[in-house]
C-alpha cells in the first residue's frame, strides 16, 4: 500500500515514523522546509498530558526522546498581575501524567530525527488530486523541478491549519474568530528565578502566559479582547498599548509581572501576532482516501494547550489502526477512515469546546476572579481529568494484534 504524508510536523513524523516501520507500507512524507531548518517553527509550547499518556502507549522511545529535550509540566497557576494568587492546581491531581513544556524548534528536531529518511525536505506542494478510482496523487517541487506521487492508496495531510490538502481536496474550512487578540515571544531567561511552571497573569481580562522551556528561554502568549469581526487594532499593537493592558491601574505589579513586561517591551520588534480562531472538524474526506490530522482536521484555540496536544493524540490513534489493521489482513482504507473518524470526532470536538469555554476570562468584560474561581469547582476538574487522563484507544486493538501474531 502506497502511502503519502504531508507534512513533517507534530502527526506527520509520528505517522511516518509509526507507517514506516509496517511491512508492506511504501511511505513517503513531503516536508516544505529544508532538512534542520527550524526557522518557521515558531516559539514554545506546552503539550497536555493526555498527549503524554498516548505517545508513551504507542512508542515510548520516541516520548522518551522528547522528555529528555523538555522541561516537566506540573502544575497550573493563574494570578492577577497585582500578585494575588487565584488558583494552583498540581496536573498530578487531574492526570497520570506529567505534560511537556518545550521549543517547537526543539520538538520538531527530536520528531524529524526519529522519522528518519521516510521524509523528504524542501517539497513544496503544488496540487492534490483524485487520479484513478480509490486513488490520490500529489505534485510537488523540489531542488526546482515538479515531481509527483502518483496512485497513492492514502493520502495524510497533516499540513496545518491553513491546510493545502485540505482546501483542495475537501474544500477549505470556515473559520471563526473568537475575539481574542494573541501574541507570543521567546526571550533568554534572565528572570532568576520568577518563571518556571505554567503560569497565567490576568490584569481584567488581559491575560499573560509564561513558562520556562530548555535550555534557557522563556515563552509568553498575551491576549486581550478584541472584535471578532475585525482585525486586530493597531493601536493595541505598541508598547504602550501592551503596558497598559497588563500593569495594574492602582498598585505596583508583582515582579513576575513586571519582568515580563519588561520583555515584551525590550523584545517587542519580535512579537508574533495572531487572532485566536477554530474551524470545523474533518478527519476523512467522504469521495478519496484522505485523512486529516492535527491542525488540518481541527483548528481549535490554543487556552488548554490542545493543539500540538490533539495532533498526537490523532497521529498516534490513527497509526495504530492502519497498522493494526495491515498486521490482521484487512486492507479496506475506507473502513479505517472511517474508523479514526468516528471515534476522534467527538474527542476532539470535546477538546475544542471546552478549549472555548476556558477562555471566558479573556473574553470582553470578563471578570477573571470570578471566572478563575469557578475552574475551582468540581464540574470543570472533572472535565479536565477527562481531557487529560480518557485517551480513546482504537477498537478491538488487542484483538487485532493477537489474530496478526497468529
Amino acid at each position: 500500500m502506497k502511502v503519502g504524508i504531508v507534512g513533517a510536523g507534530v502527526a506527520g513524523c509520528i505517522m511516518a515514523r509509526s507507517l514506516a516501520r509496517v511491512p508492506g507500507l511504501d511511505v513517503t512524507c513531503l516536508e516544505r522546509v529544508a532538512p534542520d531548518d527550524q526557522s518557521e517553527a515558531g516559539t514554545g509550547l506546552n503539550i497536555g498530558p493526555n498527549a503524554v499518556k498516548a505517545l508513551t502507549a504507542h512508542d515510548p522511545e520516541l516520548a522518551a526522546a522528547i522528555t529528555e529535550a523538555a522541561f516537566a509540566w506540573k502544575t497550573w497557576r493563574i494570578s492577577l498581575t497585582g500578585g494575588r494568587e487565584l488558583f494552583h492546581l498540581p496536573l498530578a491531581d487531574v492526570a497520570a501524567h506529567e505534560g511537556w513544556r518545550i521549543r517547537w524548534a526543539e520538538l520538531y528536531r527530536v520528531m524529524r530525527e526519529a522519522a528518519g529518511d521516510v521524509v523528504r525536505y524542501g517539497c513544496a506542494i503544488t496540487g492534490a488530486r483524485r487520479t484513478a478510482p480509490g486513488k490520490v496523487g500529489v505534485t510537488y517541487l523540489q531542488g526546482g523541478a515538479t515531481h509527483r506521487l502518483e496512485d497513492l492508496d492514502l493520502l495524510i495531510a497533516a499540513d496545518g491549519r491553513y491546510s493545502q490538502v485540505r482546501a483542495e481536496m475537501s474544500g477549505a474550512p470556515e473559520l471563526k474568530q473568537v475575539g481574542i487578540a494573541i501574541f507570543r515571544l521567546l526571550v533568554p531567561d534572565t528572570s532568576a528565578g520568577l518563571i518556571d511552571d505554567y503560569a497565567q497573569l490576568f490584569n481584567g481580562p488581559n491575560r499573560l502566559l509564561t513558562f520556562r522551556v530548555p535550555p534557557g528561554y522563556v515563552y509568553m502568549a498575551g491576549t486581550f479582547p478584541i472584535d471578532p469581526d475585525r482585525p486586530i487594532p493597531d493601536a493595541a499593537k505598541t508598547v504602550e498599548a501592551l503596558r497598559a493592558a497588563y500593569l495594574p491601574a492602582s498598585g505596583e505589579p508583582s515582579p513576575a509581572a513586571a519582568w515580563l513586561v519588561r520583555q515584551i517591551t525590550t523584545h517587542f520588534d519580535q512579537v508574533h501576532w495572531a487572532r485566536m480562531q477554530e474551524h470545523g472538524v474533518l478527519y476523512a474526506d467522504p469521495a478519496a482516501p484522505v485523512l486529516y490530522l492535527g491542525d488540518s482536521a481541527h483548528g481549535m484555540v490554543p487556552t488548554l494547550g490542545q493543539g500540538a496536544t490533539m495532533a498526537v493524540e490523532d497521529a498516534t490513534f490513527a497509526a495504530d489502526v492502519i497498522a493494526g489493521a495491515w498486521a490482521a489482513g484487512a486492507r479496506d482504507v475506507r473502513a479505517c477512515l472511517d474508523t479514526i473518524s468516528a471515534i476522534r470526532t467527538p474527542r476532539v470536538r470535546f477538546a475544542m469546546d471546552f478549549s472555548l469555554e476556558a477562555s471566558d476570562t479573556m473574553m470582553a468584560g470578563a471578570d477573571p476572579v470570578a471566572g478563575t474561581i469557578k475552574k475551582l469547582e468540581p464540574a470543570f476538574l472533572d472535565r479536565l481529568r477527562t481531557l487529560y487522563a480518557a485517551v480513546p484507544v482504537p477498537p478491538a486493538m488487542g484483538a487485532i494484534r493477537a489474530e496478526a501474531a497468529r
